[in-house]
């Protein structure tokens, strides 16, 4: 099977990451940070390691701005239903997943907040004269995808973080598709918080992601219970991370992500993205060439390696489904869960079908997709 499908969840993982967590459940399986015998503190420890090295990787001058949660979506929902308050304006990008959209979406639809969506450009994905024109007194927030999950667009994020700067507004980044692939500090582009998942660019298992918060950012938890201090209290404990990392965490799911983070790093983020730019480039070049196929790239000259496109004559989800039983060849069909970047881009009856490769993938794997999506174009051309 030819896996091209890397913007949904990265695989193969790198080397370590499952032995990382088979040695965790098999030797330190116990509760961190809630007891003090030895197999505590030991999975204590990689959580705390772990811990360090996101904040090494992000920039993040102090390793208790990383929360950990279950993934990207979580900590997406921790940020805003936490930070948000009623009469907040907030200003998006129209790009935005579903995991930021929706959790806007349902703060608007109660009357907490006002909502302004932000159009590209002719030459950005996102117009930034419109988005600093959109800035009132009220608004409390600026978020924006990194880049966009259907087409790869790349967007601004450091002239973004110094506009919110600029009119002292906070500054989010969805960092769902870059995290481990593009670099990433905190400190220098602004951003006061950052969500990211552990499962995609940073190669480590699913159930895991994370939260980097500025430590001058008001926010109230989520969710409340147990944290493994303060347990004569009944008040949820203000410190940080442990008031906002309620309940048992993932320490197998960290264990594995610690292990990925060591392998993201001593390769380095920009072997990573120039091998997945690679292929990229090779995917798109080969792509243009095929009669009956349109490319959904935008107005972005910066993108990823996640290519939207659709054949002449035949539905995304009949595409894709051609590509995996008669092929052997994983991709991604429809409107993965982006509606709001799909009518930015026109293609919301229906969606696209989606490539993205990785820093596993090879050229062989990327010419097999072409040759796929050729000899299905000229069948249906043919018929």
């Amino acid at each position: 099977m030819i896996y091209l499908d890397q913007a949904a969840t990265s695989w193969p993982k790198p080397p370590g990451v499952t032995d990382a967590m088979k040695e965790c459940i098999e030797e330190f399986g116990a509760n961190p940070g809630r007891g003090g015998h030895r197999l505590s503190v030991r999975a204590g420890q990689v959580i705390d390691d772990t811990r360090r090295l996101a904040a090494q990787l992000f920039h993040a001058p102090d390793p208790k701005q990383v929360w950990f949660y279950g993934n990207a979506t979580q900590a997406i929902n921790q940020a805003l239903l936490g930070l948000l308050q009623p009469g907040d304006h907030v200003i998006a990008s129209s790009w935005e997943h579903n995991a930021v959209a929706r959790p806007l979406e349902r703060l608007r639809k109660r009357g907490v907040i006002d909502v302004t969506w932000v159009p590209p450009s002719d030459r950005s994905p996102i117009d930034l004269t419109f988005l600093k024109r959109a800035i009132r007194p009220e608004t409390r927030l600026i978020v924006t995808t990194h880049a966009s999950n259907v087409n790869g667009a790349v967007l601004p994020i450091e002239e973004i973080g110094e506009m919110a700067e600029q009119h002292q507004v906070r500054f989010m980044v969805d960092a769902a598709q870059t995290a481990g692939v593009l670099p990433i500090d905190v400190q220098a582009m602004g951003i006061h918080l950052l969500a990211f998942p552990g499962h995609k660019g940073l190669l480590g298992p699913q159930g895991t992601g994370g939260l980097i918060v500025h430590p001058d950012v008001k926010i109230e938890p989520l969710i409340t219970g147990g944290t493994g201090s303060r347990s004569e209290a009944l008040e949820q404990p203000e410190d940080r991370p442990e008031g906002f990392e309620s309940g048992t965490p993932n320490t197998p799911g960290i264990a594995g992500l610690h292990a990925a983070l060591q392998f993201v790093m001593e390769t380095g983020i920009e072997e990573i993205h120039r091998q997945e730019s690679r292929l990229g480039d090779q995917l798109v070049a080969g792509l243009r060439e095929i009669e009956g196929v349109t490319l959904y790239r935008g107005s972005s000259t910066d993108h990823l390696p996640v290519i939207s496109f659709r054949v002449r004559g035949v539905g995304p989800d009949e595409m894709a489904v051609i590509l995996d039983q008669h092929y052997g060849i994983a991709v991604r069909a429809g409107l993965h869960c982006a509606a709001v970047a799909h009518q930015t881009l026109g293609t919301l009856d229906g969606g696209t079908v989606r490539i993205s490769p990785g820093y596993f993938n090879t050229e062989e794997d990327v010419q097999a997709l072409i040759s796929a999506v050729q000899e299905v174009s000229a069948a249906c051309a043919a018929m």
